[in-house]
């Protein structure tokens, strides 16, 4: 088969490797100037950046583990965040270092009469907003110091107007355990995430065509391959036909500084609704101070509205947009029938780097989609 990938990122560099290797021709077209998508790193002062906002894999399957590893050593790097409020620190997850930081308790007892007795005070019986949900989870302290500003800033929409389910998971332990996730499997790849893409696409039967946008020449390909995977925004593939779906965009200030260590961790949030951005990252911190000793690398993380021709992060995941979402999936199945759309843009939902992976894995060996 004659197959066409639209986008370079771990979606379409898996769906291709795949798909190569079952004996299709693949070309596969990228409009940025580099591979890689998202988890794109670059070496700067021989510190790995992540370019578009830190990507910490974790995964408790076995097989997407295993999968990852032909392509990268990965070390063992946990992620344990600091929220920063005014100057206090708090570590994250919620956990018990989190409520002696906030309270003074000592033991999982004491934190949880705190919780329950703020609970009560803000108690609705079926949360019916992202506030009302917080406040079911870690009472009314927690929810103004670490959640209420901040998801302002992130989503643009004060949390009162936005749904319970984004905050549902939110994990609270009564450990003294900082570590962010609760996977099986963590780390980050040794030498950055680049080579993992650039491996994937090291095949004979792929070819790779940068600066190149393919709603530019839709006609064309649509015309010139048998099949077309698309991880780009479905919306935009039908001329936003029906309407726009919402995103939230991101912009990242990254500078080189001679300093051998500006924050001491590698993700620090600021939670207030006075600092503008929502985190700042220090690179060299996720291999453990790699690179120059005597410089580092930070990026400050500001959120932003997406308008079209802005990069879409984020999809807004509320009943509106996933109705519009779904008019535009059930009208392709006869518009596009030949195209399958999947990455987080494709399938307008947020996804974990080991989701992706599990995602176009299951497409690419879908043999039915690619008679």
């Amino acid at each position: 088969m004659k197959l066409l990938v639209v986008g370079s990122g771990l979606f379409g560099a898996v769906v291709a490797r795949e798909r190569a290797l079952a004996g299709d021709q693949v070309t596969v077209i990228e409009k940025r100037d580099h591979i890689a998508g998202n988890i794109y790193t670059e070496d700067v002062a021989g510190i790995q950046v992540h370019r578009y906002g830190a990507h910490i894999f974790h995964t408790n399957s076995e097989r997407v583990w295993q999968y990852v590893q032909q392509f990268a050593t990965f070390n063992r790097f946990t992620n344990q965040v600091i929220a920063n409020y005014h100057d206090r620190l708090f570590n994250l997850p919620f956990n018990m270092n989190t409520f002696h930081q906030m309270w003074g308790v000592t033991t999982p007892a004491e934190a949880q009469a705190k919780i329950a007795e703020q609970q009560q005070a803000g108690a609705t019986r079926r949360p019916h907003n992202l506030e009302e949900q917080a406040i079911a989870l870690v009472g009314t302290d927690i929810y103004e110091t670490l959640i209420k500003e901040y998801t302002a800033k992130q989503w643009g929409r004060a949390p009162i107007d936005l749904p319970a389910f984004i905050i549902r998971r939110l994990p609270v332990r009564f450990t003294y355990d900082n570590n962010y996730f609760s996977d099986i499997h963590q780390g980050i790849p040794v030498g950055g995430y680049t080579q993992i893409v650039a491996k994937m696409l090291k095949l004979p039967t792929i070819s790779v065509q940068l600066n190149t946008d393919f709603l530019t020449k839709k006609a064309a390909y649509l015309a010139d391959y048998d099949r077309i995977v698309y991880s780009g925004m479905i919306d935009a593939f039908f001329d936003y036909q029906f309407g726009a779906l919402g995103y939230r965009s991101l912009r990242f200030a990254t500078e080189l500084l001679d300093t051998p260590n500006f924050q001491g961790n590698a993700v620090i949030n600021y939670t207030d609704a006075e600092t503008p951005y929502t985190r700042i990252i220090e690179h060299k911190h996720f291999e453990f101070g790699a690179g120059n000793r005597q410089q580092t690398v930070i990026t400050r993380e500001y959120p932003a509205i997406w308008t079209p021709g802005a990069e879409p992060y984020y999809p807004i995941n509320d009943p509106e947009n996933d109705a519009l979402f779904q008019q535009y999936r059930q009208y392709a199945a006869t518009a596009a029938p030949k195209v399958i759309f999947g990455g987080r843009l494709g399938a307008y939902r947020y996804y974990n780097m080991d989701q992706v992976i599990a995602a176009a894995l299951q497409v690419a060996r879908n043999e039915q989609l690619f008679k």
